[in-house]
Parts: structure tokens; sequence; C-alpha cells
């Protein structure tokens, strides 16, 4: 048995793990800083989008009505 093979057998039983427990993260994480992470993803998407609506200066174009005007109707030439 080489190196290798030995290296595939461990990640495959970490793959195996893995699997029968879920996660190799604990849930002890997702309890103490889920709700932060959420809120202060939150914030900054908030602050960002702010940012780029208030201050970048795109005009944005949202609805075309006033500001699309019909050609006038011509009859075909025969």
């Amino acid at each position: 048995m080489t190196c290798t093979d030995i290296h595939s057998f461990r990640i495959a039983g970490q793959a195996v793990r893995q699997v029968r427990h879920g996660s190799t993260t604990s849930q002890d994480f997702h309890s103490k800083y889920g709700t932060g992470l959420m809120i202060g993803g939150a914030v900054f998407c908030t602050a960002v989008w702010s940012y780029v609506l208030t201050q970048t200066g795109i005009t944005w174009n949202l609805s075309p009505v006033g500001k699309v005007m019909p050609k006038e109707w011509r009859e075909a030439e025969e």
C-alpha cells in the first residue's frame, strides 16, 4: 500500500463521517454566531444597496411610461 492509497482511505473515511453526521461544523457554531452573521449580512447588503441607489448616479429607467412615443401610422405602399 502506498502513501496515496492511505490518504485516499483517510479522505473516504472523512466523507463517510460527514454523510452520517451531516457536517464537520458543529452545531455550536450556528447557535453562537448564526443570528449575528445573518443580521450582519443584512446590514451590509442594505448599506451597499443604499449607497448604490443614492450615490452612484445610475439612471435606472424603471418605467417607459411617458418616455416612449409611438411612431406615426403609415399606410402600406402598394
